[in-house]
């Protein structure tokens, strides 16, 4: 499955899954703009793209900055002429009990992991708009759906994404923009390893994680599908990667191919449809 001729920006792309959703869209043949705070991590990753014979541009984006978001979304659109996908997977995670978390640690997790899709899709909604449609994708784990110890910020923030998405697919459907979110529904990298790091690991010590780029194929899936058929709604990778190896990329739809939480599927498709009429 192919996406030439598609532009895609992806935030947290310097390591992990946002790295391997950006190296998967790259060589599916979008031109892929991967962004990052950490200019380190992301350098180290300028090989990858090379190898793959992606076209791409690698660039600072603070997620938490809108400033960033309009200037990145600006310079693409100058260069390419468009964009078509914008994946939100800047997030910071730190692991501490609410009550040692700062104000100011909760603000910035919050600017970035629900800031980030707001931002974003602020500052791509009139492109999206004008060129007739898009898609932007946030991700989804299993802190979208429940509760954790020490991740009480983390957990509001990605409940939050999932907020946004639901009520805002609605606003965006008639633009023939779609909003959706993808959770990694495998294992896969902790969030603080650096990927430099992971590449200096051991096969024992890294075999229990799924390759990212594996995992970013279902974002290319995604990115395929005309806007106007999912919208609003929640998948995860692993099932979606597993159903693609089982039936091939233009499998038959079914909620339980795309994600272990088909009823939340369903529901959101009944929600969707009865919108106003209940």
């Amino acid at each position: 499955m192919r996406l030439d001729g598609k532009v895609a920006l992806v935030t947290g792309a310097a390591q992990g899954f946002g790295w391997g959703i950006a190296r998967a869209l790259g060589q599916a043949g979008a031109r892929v703009c991967a962004t990052d705070v950490n200019t380190e991590e992301l350098a180290y990753s300028h090989q990858g793209y090379e190898d793959d014979g992606s076209e791409f541009l690698l660039r600072r984006l603070d997620a938490g900055n809108p400033e960033d978001f309009n200037q990145v979304v600006h310079e693409l659109v100058d260069r390419w002429g468009r964009l078509d996908v914008l994946v939100h997977a800047g997030v910071v995670m730190p692991l501490v009990k609410f009550e040692y978390t700062s104000l100011q640690s909760a603000r910035r997790q919050l600017d970035i992991c629900l800031g980030g899709i707001i931002y974003g899709t602020r500052a791509v909604w009139d492109v999206m708009k004008n060129q007739g449609g898009g898609h932007i994708i946030g991700i989804a784990s299993g802190s979208s759906f429940r509760g954790y110890v020490d991740e009480v910020i983390y957990c509001a923030g990605k409940h939050g994404v999932e907020g946004f998405v639901k009520a805002l697919a609605f606003e965006a459907s008639p633009y023939n923009i779609a909003l959706n979110t993808i959770g990694p529904g495998k294992p896969i990298k902790p969030t603080g390893v650096g990927q430099s790091e992971v590449d200096r690991m051991s096969d024992e010590e890294t075999a229990g994680w799924t390759n990212p780029i594996d995992l970013g194929k279902a974002f290319v899936w995604l990115a395929n599908q005309p806007p106007s058929r999912y919208t609003g709604l929640r998948f995860d990778a692993g099932p979606i990667i597993d159903t693609i190896a089982a039936e091939g990329w233009d499998f038959e739809f079914t909620p339980e191919k795309v994600t272990p939480y088909a009823d939340d599927v369903l529901a959101r498709f009944h929600w969707q449809a009865n919108y106003g009429k209940e």
